[in-house]
């Protein structure tokens, strides 16, 4: 037996196979044994008789064909005659035999059996190409041309992708080349669609090719091809492909408005012409909506549509982005709020068309562009209402179907998450800016020291509250105190701390520390700070374990003596701009951030002239991904040194030059111009150890406030200066000054080398002693201690006299 192989490896029939050798005159000249086994005639009964005996029929009609004249290989079948009579169908295989000079010799016969009804099962593969319910078609290499079967002939895309696409006629000509199958897949979308329909079906087509072979020379011939229809598939796996995107587009940024317009651009036109976001006023304002389904009649703002229109207009949109529309309880997107599931509606739906008819505006634009198709679905997430979404189709598009509906609902469920998350960060970064704003200075103190101006930017959408702070603190004797400082981390929890260390450091310049004690204090009270919160329990809202690290830069300005004391713990340094345009960043010794602990802070002197410019900030403004901190220092100064009219107007200028449009981290810039105290508003005295010194004392301070002018002041004054100077004698020690200072207000200083500070108490009747201080509290507007690097120094300010 033996097999007959057609290429590519597809399977044909099997049969008995023989080889007869017959000359030109039609005479048998050779006899193999398979000759013999499949007609049982020997060699010698069959050799040198004419092969056309071995017929079962020599008058049969095709028996005419059965010729051995010329020099052509032919084929065909014939019944033959079996040695014991029987008939043998046979198919039959002639191929010339050519001798040295090229001319025929004889023929070399193949002669080929199948088992019964082989004939028919040859034809049924024909007939099962012809009736193939799937697209076939075979390409000939030949002609060029297509012979496709009755369903390829029936289907039109098929049709067209056979004889019109140059990319499939591109591989046909590749598998023809290269001798293997291909597979090709085409998509388009249906011949009667518009150009650019929303949800326009596609059909989708896989093409599978092949290279037909001659069986008898194994030459490729042509290509066959089978093509499956895969919309359906198609179609899902592009309802895969959006949702996939919608995890990627949808909720990119925590902003309410921003989420539902990247739903309404993703939708348009690959599911709707037209598309409309509405959300609760409550969702707005970042509050939290009443859980469930909403009932009656809803009132919503619009915050997004879209449409297939060119440019950014929206024609279709009956309601304007802002604005606020009212949906009766029987609209599609009423109904699909009450019920909390989405609601497919159109033309044909009665609510439809009563919904429409109620609005003059949405009758127009329903009439001018053919919406057909709607469905509404609520934007619910966390079992909370947020909105309502609209997807419409317009003219010249299918009308919604169920997939669509549970397509629109899943977007929908997916833009709700982003919107409602953007609206609880929303909600919390309100809080949290109440917060910092309520615990930063709102109007900074009037003071004579220094002209001020200050900027506050918190950090953009992403990052959150901050922990900067700036303060600015008067002190006695005109001095001024300013702070700048930042707690590490973003949060309520930093805003928090930035509040508790701001009234500390004010508490502390109460006191009058000198800065390098001030954050010495400071620091002891950081890592208290952090001690508490270890103790806090881990699931306390609004907590995060760990130390707590901050930045401060605390500087001290004397008008009277012209000298900044700064002070700083891992802070930025301050940059200066002198009178005579000199740009420069002060050089401070560093010290430790505040809760390390252990570690000195030491102070650092700088005479300024009058006029001086000074700029703190924090590194937000100084700091980026695309420069280190000595970089923006550098730009700081540069910033610093351009002319601008006043203080207000360089706060800008420096912003602008430094920061992005949404800047990573928290800023603060607080600038101050330094002003200076002349000699003819200070008049200072050195006195003796003596009792009988007093009353020159207050002489003294009477001729000073004569030559300003202030002699209603003088009663006041010269009873602190005795009071003062005399607790001086008696409970201080040498060197004894006095000092008056006249600016906004009269202030007397008596000071001494003792540090024991006085205070008041109360006197009893017959108490000789303690009446002097409390009288001095009385008469003035204030009075204090301040401890000195040589002892202390008791103030006392009162207000100038009317005029």
């Amino acid at each position: 037996m033996a097999t007959f192989v057609q290429g590519n490896g597809h399977s044909g029939w099997s049969g008995d196979v023989a080889t007869v050798t017959v000359g030109l005159d039609g005479i048998v000249t050779g006899w193999s044994e398979g000759a013999r086994r499949l007609l049982g005639h020997r060699a010698p009964e069959v050799v040198g008789r004419a092969a056309a005996d071995l017929l079962l029929d020599r008058e049969a009609p095709e028996a005419a064909g059965f010729s051995f004249a010329g020099s052509r290989e032919w084929s065909g079948t014939a019944a033959l005659r079996h040695r014991d009579g029987h008939r043998v169908d046979v198919t039959l295989h002639a191929h010339p035999s050519l001798g040295v000079d090229g001319s025929p010799q004889g023929f070399v016969v193949t002669v080929t059996t199948a088992a019964a009804g082989s004939e028919r099962d040859r034809r049924m593969v024909e007939w099962a190409f012809a009736q193939a319910s799937i697209p076939l078609s075979t390409y000939s290499a030949a002609s060029g041309s297509w012979h496709p079967n009755a369903a390829a002939e029936g289907e039109e895309r098929a049709v067209e992708i056979a004889g019109a696409d140059e990319d499939l006629l591109s591989c046909v000509r590749r598998v023809a080349e290269e001798a293997t199958p291909m597979r090709y897949e085409r998509i388009a979308p249906e011949p009667s669609a518009a150009s650019t329909p929303a949800g326009a079906r596609h059909r989708a087509w896989i093409v599978e090719l092949w290279p037909v072979r001659d069986p008898a020379t194994g030459e490729v011939v042509g290509v066959g091809t089978a093509a499956f229809d895969s919309t359906d598939r198609h179609s899902a796996r592009q309802r895969l492909v959006l949702l996939q995107e919608a995890g990627s587009r949808i909720g990119t940024t925590l902003n309410v408005t921003r989420t539902a317009k990247e739903l309404a651009d993703l939708v348009v036109p690959r599911l709707a012409d037209f598309v409309s976001v509405d959300l609760l006023e409550s969702v707005l304002r970042g509050e939290e909506p009443t859980p469930g389904p909403v009932d009656a009649a809803v009132v919503l703002r619009r915050v997004a549509h879209q449409s297939t229109a060119e440019g950014d207009s929206v024609p279709e949109a009956a309601i304007a982005l802002g604005g606020i529309d009212t949906y009766p309880p029987f609209s599609p997107p009423a109904r699909c709020l009450a019920v909390g599931r989405p609601v497919l509606s159109g033309a044909g739906d009665p609510d439809f068309a009563r919904w429409v008819a109620g609005h003059e505006t949405r009758t127009a634009r329903v009439e001018a562009y053919g919406f057909h198709s709607l469905i509404a679905t609520p934007l619910r997430a966390r079992g909370t209402t947020l909105g309502v979404a609209v997807f419409v189709r317009a003219e010249g598009s299918a009308p919604f179907e169920q997939d669509d509906l549970l397509l629109a609902e899943e977007l929908a469920g997916r833009a709700a998450v982003g919107v409602d998350n953007a609206r609880r960060y929303t909600r919390e970064r309100t809080n949290a800016l109440t917060l910092q704003r309520s615990l930063l200075p709102r109007d900074l103190p009037k003071q004579a020291a220094v002209e001020v101006a200050s900027r506050y930017l918190p950090a953009g959408r992403g990052a959150g509250v901050g922990g900067d702070w700036f303060d600015v603190v008067p002190l006695s004797g005109t001095r001024v105190a300013l702070v700048v400082g930042d707690v590490v981390g973003h949060g309520i929890h930093a805003s928090a701390t930035m509040g508790r260390l701001r009234t500390a450091v004010r508490t502390l310049a109460d006191v009058d520390l000198p800065p390098d004690e001030l954050l010495t204090h400071l620091d002891d009270l950081v890592i208290h700070l952090a001690t508490d919160r270890d103790e806090v329990a881990p699931n306390e809202p609004y907590v995060v374990s760990g130390e707590i690290g901050a930045t401060c830069l605390y500087a001290v300005y004397d008008p009277v003596s012209r000298i900044c004391t700064f002070a700083s713990a891992g802070h930025v340094p301050p940059a200066v701009l002198l009178p005579d345009g000199t740009v420069s960043v002060v050089r401070l010794t560093p010290g430790p951030l505040l809760g390390v602990g252990g570690l000195p802070f030491e102070s650092t002197e700088l005479e300024l002239p009058e006029g001086s410019l000074l700029a703190f900030c924090t590194d937000g403004l100084i700091e980026a991904r695309d420069r280190d901190m000595g970089l923006g220092l550098d730009r700081l100064c540069e910033a610093l040194a351009s002319p601008v009219p006043s203080l207000e107007v360089t706060c800008d200028t420096i912003l602008k030059a430094l920061l992005p449009d949404s800047p990573a981290d928290d800023v603060a810039l607080l600038l101050a111009r330094t002003r200076a105290l002349h000699a003819d508003q200070v008049a200072a005295w050195s006195l003796p150890s003596d009792p009988a010194i007093v009353a020159d004392a207050r002489a003294q301070a009477a001729r000073q406030l004569a030559a300003w002018g202030l002699e209603d002041a003088a009663f006041v004054t010269e009873l602190v200066v005795s009071e003062l100077v005399t607790n001086a004698i008696r409970y201080g020690a040498v060197p004894i000054g006095l000092r008056l200072i006249r600016d906004r207000t009269l202030i007397c200083e008596v000071s001494d080398a003792s540090n024991t500070a006085p205070h008041l108490r109360r006197a009893r009747t017959y108490d000789e002693g303690g009446r002097g201080l409390h009288m001095v509290a009385q008469l003035t507007q204030g009075w204090g201690a301040r401890q000195t690097a040589v002892g202390k120094t008791i103030w006392a300010e009162q207000p100038l006299p009317a005029g």
